[in-house]
């Protein structure tokens, strides 16, 4: 006659639980403790990494020209360069961090390939590279609309000095992005400045030419002209009247030409002292470097690692072992418990 399969419900209860860790103890004490002995073996062989971190506030965006240059409309609320920038400002300022200028300039100064300890002849150094970078390299917004940079190092000095640096070369990286669009705009303007000084000369030039064959102020002339010329005649002054005649035919030659050369030179000088006033405004925005974020805290050298948590490591290495150890003793004799 066959066996007949057993049939068992396996509920588990607290004391039926308590009873089978009692039952395992020793397979359980004896894998745990080996993975805590392990935990510790390979906590201890991981090098400690120490953090440091720069806290800055970005700057709000405006024109250094205007800001020292202009005194029209001053009142408490305008944007100056004493105002903290918004959020606007502060994404922006993300995106300038996270760009490759500041990635480039950091690998660079401080050979990252090699103290990353990255081989340049393996399999994708770069993407090696860029891993390791922004995994110890870090931006964050923080709540307060300011900007953390952290950075992760094994040595102490270096991570604050990196974290040191990238906030530096911020001003750099803005400015010369705004430099190359500052200078064509500061060589157009420049242009139309040089090019209005000579019109300006040119027609003052040729103004000091008529005036030189007597046309001083066209309208004054011609009324006291006319009336010089009639009593002449009255007087039956040819002589003088001849005279007065000629200077007359002087100024109805040329007369019209001083009235149109005058008004031309007086709007071309009006436009000279405005191009004059942004010529004056793009050069200082090309020459000076204007801060671009208000650093609150700078990096300094840390004195304890920040990475391994060696205690927690341990801990959970630990208690994971157990708990997966205690779950496939549970499956087994569950298993068992069907044969």
């Amino acid at each position: 006659m066959p066996k007949k399969k057993k049939s068992r419900n396996i509920v588990f209860n607290a004391f039926d639980l308590l009873t089978f860790l009692w039952k395992k103890k020793w397979i359980l004490t004896i894998i745990s403790t080996v993975a805590f002995v392990v935990a510790i073996f390979v906590s201890l062989s991981i090098t400690p990494r120490f953090k440091s971190r720069v806290l800055l506030y970005p700057a709000a965006p405006v024109s250094i020209s205007s800001s020292l240059t202009q005194t029209a409309l001053i009142s408490i609320d305008n944007t100056d360069i004493l105002t903290f920038g918004d959020q606007s400002e502060t994404e922006r300022m993300l995106q300038i961090l996270n760009s490759g200028k500041i990635k480039e300039y950091i690998v660079n100064k401080y050979d990252l390939m090699n103290h990353y300890e990255i081989d340049p002849e393996s399999l994708y150094p770069l993407t090696q590279l860029d891993n390791k970078y922004r995994s110890n390299i870090k931006f964050r917004r923080t709540e307060f609309m300011s900007i953390e940079i952290s950075v992760l190092d094994t040595d102490p000095q270096i991570s604050a000095d990196i974290a040191n640096d990238i906030a530096a070369y911020i001003d750099s990286t803005v400015h010369q992005i705004q430099h190359e669009r500052a200078l064509e705009a500061f060589f157009i303007i420049e242009k139309e400045y040089l090019s209005s000084q000579r019109e300006a000369k040119m027609m003052n030039d040729s103004l000091r030419t008529i005036r030189n064959l007597g046309v001083l102020d066209y309208e004054s002339q011609v009324a006291s002209l006319s009336e010089a010329y009639a009593n002449a005649i009255v007087q039956g002054n040819t002589v003088a009247a001849g005279e007065i005649s000629k200077q007359m035919s002087i100024l109805s030659r040329y007369g019209g030409i001083y009235i149109e050369l005058s008004r031309k030179l007086e709007s071309e000088i009006e436009r000279m002292g405005l191009l004059k006033e942004k010529y004056a405004a793009y050069k200082i925005n090309i020459d000076q470097i204007m801060p671009q974020a208000f650093i609150v805290d700078h990096a300094s050298k840390p004195e304890r690692k920040a990475l391994p948590n060696r205690s927690l490591i341990v801990i959970i290495s630990t208690l994971s072992t157990f708990a997966l150890t205690l779950l496939l003793l549970l499956i087994v004799d569950y298993i068992k418990a069907f044969k």
